[in-house]
């Protein structure tokens, strides 16, 4: 960061509140927290799978971070990336939305940054806080510093980070992309692209195929007590994380406790016809040195579970099911019945941190 910039990022931080949230208490300029008096959490993923993973982590402990993928190209996201070559901010977005907390000014915040302008002309669907992000990342020349300053002005009850330092293209091989050659296999790119294929996902990379990990979250990683990684979509939110060299080493060294968190149902597309075990094996196929602790899944969205624990004991896993899905039938997690199932993992699993 450039000397001006730094000067300017230190005079915006005296304009926000010092009662409102955001990234640590270090980065916030407060008392750091005292160590050992919660747990601290990573949460990697994409989308609304993360978002939802956050809004429950958010309820149980205050040292939280968000790692967040960066391939998506569709949308808002991807007019802003394609037009400014910035990293593609829609999910970093959601992700801090996620941790606007309850009370007004969070809420009013969260609704103002996911705000989608409606119109006839270029700013269509652009999403507010997409162009607050992006501004501040011109104005300071710095991702990190200026998602912790987005946070702090909406009071987000965590960190956010994104998993790499540039965008990311998300290429798959897929049989019968072309429903026309459905034996065939294709290479697809573009996230978006990836997400709504007719065909079989086969496997996944990103171009560039090493890519840098942004430091803070390779730390933030390290440092765990917990590592939570999913629900979302499975090889354009999930996996991605697994593809970054850096952060997969610092997954695999880490000494927290891993928790893998299954989706409700499959998705249209992308894992089309997948049941939880295989979930488990295509995650397997593309980090075969990756150990869990703990797969969660829906109790109600697990036909055979004998089968999942054979899959998840490949991780070293132990499988807990639990009711974590809204009671209107829709397949969205409950915030509060996730909470309490991350809750419950936290207490009974290996270590009992000193924040109980």
């Amino acid at each position: 960061m450039t000397g001006r910039a730094a000067l300017r990022l230190s005079r915006l931080r005296r304009t926000i509140p010092e009662g409102r949230g955001g990234a640590t208490a270090e980065a916030r300029g407060g008392r750091p927290r005292r160590r050992g008096t919660q747990p601290k959490v990573v949460a990697l993923g994409g989308g609304m799978g993360l978002s939802a993973s956050l809004a429950a982590l958010r309820r149980i402990t205050g040292d939280l971070t968000a790692v967040v993928t960066v391939a998506d190209d569709g949308g808002s996201s991807g007019r802003l990336r394609d037009e400014l070559g910035v990293l593609p901010p829609g999910d970093l977005r959601k992700a801090l939305a996620a941790l606007c907390g309850d009370d007004d000014w969070g809420q009013t915040w969260a609704r103002v940054i996911q705000h989608r302008f409606q119109s006839k002309g270029d700013l269509h669907e652009h999403a507010v806080g997409n162009l607050l992000i992006v501004a501040l990342w011109e104005q300071l020349g710095d991702h990190v510093q200026a998602l912790d300053l987005v946070g702090r002005l909406l009071g987000a009850q965590g960190r956010v980070l994104p998993m790499s330092a540039v965008p990311l293209e998300l290429q798959a091989l897929v049989k019968g992309h072309d429903p026309d050659r459905p034996d065939d296999v294709d290479t697809v790119r573009g996230q978006a692209t990836v997400a709504l294929t007719p065909g079989e996902v086969q496997s996944v990379h990103v171009v560039p195929h090493d890519p840098p990990a942004v430091p803070e979250a390779v730390a933030a990683v390290l440092d765990a007590d917990w590592v939570v990684l999913g629900p979302g979509s499975w090889f354009s939110s999930v996996i991605p994380h697994l593809l970054v060299p850096e952060l997969l080493d610092a997954l695999t060294q880490t000494k927290a406790r891993r928790v893998l968190s299954l989706n409700l149902a499959p998705q249209p597309g992308e894992t089309e016809g997948f049941s939880p075990q295989r979930h488990l094996e295509v995650l397997g196929r593309h980090a075969p040195k990756l150990a869990l602790d703990v797969v969660l899944a829906d109790v109600a969205a697990v036909p055979d579970r004998d089968s999942l624990t054979d899959a998840a004991k490949g991780f070293g896993a132990a499988v807990e099911l639990a009711p974590v899905a809204r009671t209107d039938g829709s397949p969205r997690h409950d915030p509060e019945l996730l909470a309490a199932a991350y809750d419950r993992i936290f207490r009974m699993h290996g270590r009992i941190g000193p924040w109980r």
